[in-house]
Formats: structure tokens, C-alpha cells, sequence
């Protein structure tokens, strides 16, 4: 029963794993190393779905991340042959697993989950590996008074590839929930339907291929308001345990909405979206849902003007999670455009100052970044001395870029490129390349130099 979600999307998810499987087999960059070599996560394969049937604890009373279930992935070969398959490690423990019925042996370490195949693979045979798992995941599950939720590293929760946000692919959850809770997780929730263990089962389904660092779930007694829209339809849910008056603390997100779609030629992508206030700071975009921390609102609620968790999140719908990065080395893509996006809804909402104020605070940014030595290209593949570093970088340079765009473009030229680098691109992953085509063809001139300053070279 697992595939049947899968079938609507079927024929556009196909039409990337081929443009995929071909440059593999032009240019051989998916060649595998030979068995004695450490493979890498991901290496030689493509991955088109993933299954998972999830059983977390939420028993009443239970404060506990314990996951179990099971799962079946789908991948094609792209090496020439293969002989172990290896997705990201986890602490979970695996049995029973299969490929193509057969038995594996399974080898868990800090490097990955390695699956050796009874037989090598050849290039384009189509491989399902199918196994259970039951434990802890050492991250990325969090509980809440009233349920639980996922986090980033969706593979500890699941198998899975964390570091490959190019390797798109279906996804499909089964959520073993008891009855009369409430579940999220990615795109739509098509089908609920009894198990045999009492519980019932909530199906969600991906619209479109996704990365899998944007797979996530949540299952609770969650209060829930709904609002539905042109451009989609949106649901705020309360995972805190508290009363909290969820439309008004979401008051902006349906004009949020509205500017974000008129900018990115399309409606939410998924066709619904969901905000799940929960304790603490939170601030992550899952595809479909995101997860906002109450003291954020709090925050925003005192001093309406520094609103910028809620449109971040929403923002990533388009510029993050639908157009997504092929790599971390062009992640600047989802953050800096992201970051850009709030700057101009704040525009749009309060004024040209607001957006003016946003700028001079991310040249001082930038200022501080030179002085450090620490002004590095966008597209900087090396590593940063903090988290604060890399997000000066990505998030602020990266937004401060485009608005120089903005500035070097015009208004017209600039708002049709990014509508056509988004519609172009959406269900898609993209390189820096692909935004400076798009700017280029709206704007009629090269934007070279701009680009090798800002994204490309080292200074």
C-alpha cells in the first residue's frame, strides 16, 4: 500500500532521475571507488523514493524520542557497478534487511550505514532495499507536553542521506499515531486507516521530490486553526502545552504569503503549509511545515518590526525546499535569498526605511567579516571558525548580494529574473550558475564581474 501515494508525481520525478543518470554516464562523476576504498554516503547510487512506516512514542505520560518501524528505499545505480550501498549513520538498530528480497549483511560506523548487495549492481538497475529499525536517534527528535516532533537530522530518525540536498527524491510516511491525535509531516496527508496494533495509520505523501534534511514529522495532542487562501492553504497548530491564540500570533503569515507567492510566479508549493508553535527558540523549515519557537513570537509580538522567524521560514518554502541547492557549497542560495525575501517583505509591510535599516545592519555585518579576515566568496567551500561565521556568509552576505543586485538590475529587471529562476528551477535543485543565467536574460547584460566579487572569488 506504501506506493500508491507515489503515483500521482511520478512522471516529473522520472524526468529528474534521467537528466541525472545521464550526466552520471557523460562525464562518469558518479563512478564508484573500488570496494577496499571508503566509500562515501550516496556514492553511485540515486535515490527515487523513500517508504516509512513510524511508530513514535507517544503514549501518554511518556516524554520519550524512541522511534521503531520500517522502511523500503528505492534507488537506481548511476556507477558503472556497485557493490555496497551507504546512506548517513545513525545510532537506530537495523534488522531484517533486503535488497530486492535477498539478504544484506549491514555494517553500521561513524562514516555510514553500509548495505552489501548479495551480487555488484550495473549501471541502471533499479535496487529496493527494505529493512526495520527501532531506538534512540542520537538527534533530531525532540518531545513536547503535548506530543513529539522532528528536528533537523531527519536521518537519525530514518536512514536516509543527510549531505546530499542534490539527491532528491519521493518520500512517503506512514505515522502510527493513537487515536484522535494530530500528525504533520512533508506535503499532503492523503489517507488514515486502522493497524492491527490499535493505533491508526496517518499517510503523508511529497508532492514533489524533496531533500531528505527536509523530511520531518510531528504527532500530538496539538490545538489546531486553520485559514485557508489563494495561494494556499495554511494551518497553525500549538505543540507547547500552553493556550496560546494561534491566529493572532500568525496574524502576518497570510500576507507573507501573498507576497511570496506574487514574487515567485507560483502558489506555496506543496499546496498547504503548516506552523507548529512549540517551546523554546525553535526556527527550522521542514518541506511543507515549519517549526517556530514561542519565545520568537514573543519576541516579534513586543516589536512587530523584528518579525523575521515567521517570513524566514515561509520564504524556504520557494527559495530552499522547492529550489534547492544541488550542494552545501551553493547553500547561500536557500539562506541568502531567504534572508533577502524577509528584508523585502519587510519593505512591503513597514516601508522603505525598514528595508534601508536591514541593509546598513548587513554592511556592518560585513564590515565586521572583513576585519576578521572572514569575507569569504558565497560559493567558499572551506570551513568557518563558528556558526556565526558561516551564517555572516550565507545568510547576511548572501542576502546583502541580492539586494545589490536589486540595486545593479533595477526593480523590474530584478523581480522577473527571480520569478523566472524560481519557476524554472522549482521541484529542482541549482548551482550559482543558474541564478546568474536568470538574472542575466532578464536583465539583458552580463552580470559576470558582480558574481566573481560577490560568489566566486576569493578576495
Amino acid at each position: 500500500m506504501m506506493g500508491n501515494c507515489f503515483k500521482a508525481k511520478a512522471a516529473f520525478a522520472r524526468g529528474l532521475r534521467s537528466a541525472r543518470f545521464i550526466l552520471c554516464a557523460i562525464v562518469g562523476i558518479c563512478a564508484l571507488p573500488s570496494a577496499s576504498i571508503a566509500q562515501e554516503p550516496g556514492a553511485g547510487f540515486d535515490v527515487i523514493d523513500y517508504s516509512v512506516g513510524l511508530r513514535p512514542d507517544v503514549r501518554p505520560n511518556q516524554r520519550s524520542t524512541y522511534v521503531s518501524g520500517h522502511q523500503k528505499i528505492r534507488l537506481q545505480v548511476t556507477s558503472p557497478s556497485l557493490a555496497t550501498l551507504v546512506f548517513s549513520p545513525n545510532a537506530l538498530d537495523i534488522t531484517g534487511a533486503l535488497a530486492n528480497g535477498k539478504p544484506v549483511d549491514l555494517a553500521s560506523s561513524k562514516q555510514g550505514l553500509t548495505f552489501r548487495l548479495p551480487q555488484e549492481a550495473k549501471a541502471g538497475e533499479q535496487i529496493t532495499l527494505t529493512f526495520k529499525f527501532a531506538g534512540k536517534p542520537a538527534r533530531g527528535v525532540t518531545t513536547t507536553p503535548t506530543g513529539v516532533y522532528s528536528g533537523y537530522f531527519a536521518c537519525d530518525w530514518m536512514v536516509c542521506l543527510q549531505d546530499s540536498p542534490g539527491d532528491k527524491a519521493n518520500f512517503l510516511i506512514d505515522l502510527y499515531v493513537p487515536k484522535g491525535a494530530t500528525s504533520l509531516s512533508v506535503g499532503e496527508h492523503c489517507a488514515e486507516f486502522p493497524s492491527n496494533d490499535g493505533t491508526i495509520i496517518h499517510r503523508w505523501r511529497s508532492y514533489q521530490p524533496t531533500s531528505p534534511y527536509l523530511f520531518g514529522f510531528a504527532v500530538g495532542s496539538f490545538d489546531t486553526k486553520t485559514k485557508k487562501t489563494r495561494y494556499g492553504n495554511l494551518t497553525y497548530l500549538n505543540a507547547t502545552g500552553e493556550r496560546a491564540r494561534l491566529k493572532r500570533l500568525f496574524k502576518q503569515t497570510p500576507k507573507m504569503l501573498k507576497f511570496f507567492s506574487q514574487k515567485a510566479g507560483m502558489t506555496i508549493p506543496e499546496g498547504g503549509y503548516a506552523q507548529l508553535l512549540v517551546p523554546g527558540s525553535a526556527a527550522q523549515e521542514t518541506m511543507s511545515f515549519s517549526l517556530i519557537g514561542k519565545r520568537h513570537l514573543e519576541r516579534e509580538r513586543e516589536d512587530p518590526a523584528s518579525a523575521w522567524v515567521i517570513a524566514h521560514e515561509l520564504a524556504h518554502q520557494w527559495w530552499g525546499n522547492s529550489v534547492t541547492s544541488a550542494s552545501w557549497k551553493d547553500f547561500w542560495l536557500n539562506e541568502g535569498i531567504a534572508s533577502f525575501m524577509v528584508i523585502a517583505w519587510k519593505e512591503q509591510h513597514l516601508g522603505r526605511p525598514a528595508y534601508d535599516a536591514e541593509i546598513a545592519r548587513l554592511r556592518e555585518r560585513r564590515a565586521q567579516l572583513q576585519m576578521s579576515g572572514w569575507d569569504k566568496p558565497l560559493t567558499w567551500q572551506g570551513g568557518y571558525p563558528s556558526l556565526r561565521q558561516r551564517r555572516a556568509v550565507q545568510y547576511g552576505k548572501g542576502a546583502l548580494f541580492m539586494a545589490a543586485l536589486r540595486g545593479q538590475m533595477g526593480d523590474e529587471a530584478f523581480w522577473r529574473g527571480l520569478k523566472a529562476y524560481t519557476l524554472k528551477h522549482a521541484g529542482g535543485t541549482v548551482v550559482s550558475r543558474d541564478l546568474q543565467t536568470a538574472m542575466e536574460e532578464a536583465g539583458g547584460k552580463s552580470l559576470e564581474p558582480m558574481f566573481q566579487e560577490w560568489v566566486y572569488t576569493e578576495a
